[in-house]
């Protein structure tokens, strides 16, 4: 599949199922305004116009990518591992696209109620099935 940012800049292409997941937790909604829906690979994306990308480190083991010209979400990165959480908004094209997962659930905002049926995940859950890394 192949998204971009809002102007452009920046191109991303990954190999992914087309599971959409969104994360309640507090860092993901502080950075995205609301949950962070995204779709998961483990190779590193490729990506043309990389120059134009500031990544952030918002943990000791995570960093979160964004366009430089135009503040675009890109993705949030395991640094230590091949994990890349991408941005399904990049993705404005795809047909295909399904919200499968929700975690952090017990975090969400008040006013975010997502209509569609999907596995969810509590906090407490995240860290006992993935460990306390993923935030």
């Amino acid at each position: 599949m192949q998204g971009e940012c809002l102007c452009g800049t920046v191109k991303l292409q990954i190999e992914t199922n087309h599971h959409v997941a969104a994360c309640h937790c507090a860092m993901c909604r502080q950075w995205a305004g609301g949950a962070f829906f995204a779709l998961e690979t483990h190779e590193k994306p490729r990506i043309s116009g990389f120059e134009n990308i500031t990544h952030y480190r918002s943990s000791e083991w995570a960093e979160r990518a964004f366009c430089q010209k135009c503040g675009t979400h890109l993705y949030y990165h395991l640094v230590d591992s091949s994990m890349y959480e991408i941005s399904a908004g990049l993705f404005q094209h795809e047909k295909n696209l399904k919200l499968t997962l929700q975690i952090f659930t017990d975090k969400k905002a008040e006013y975010c109620d997502l209509a569609t049926k999907t596995e969810t995940l509590t906090e407490q859950q995240v860290l006992e099935k993935f460990g306390s890394n993923l935030i």
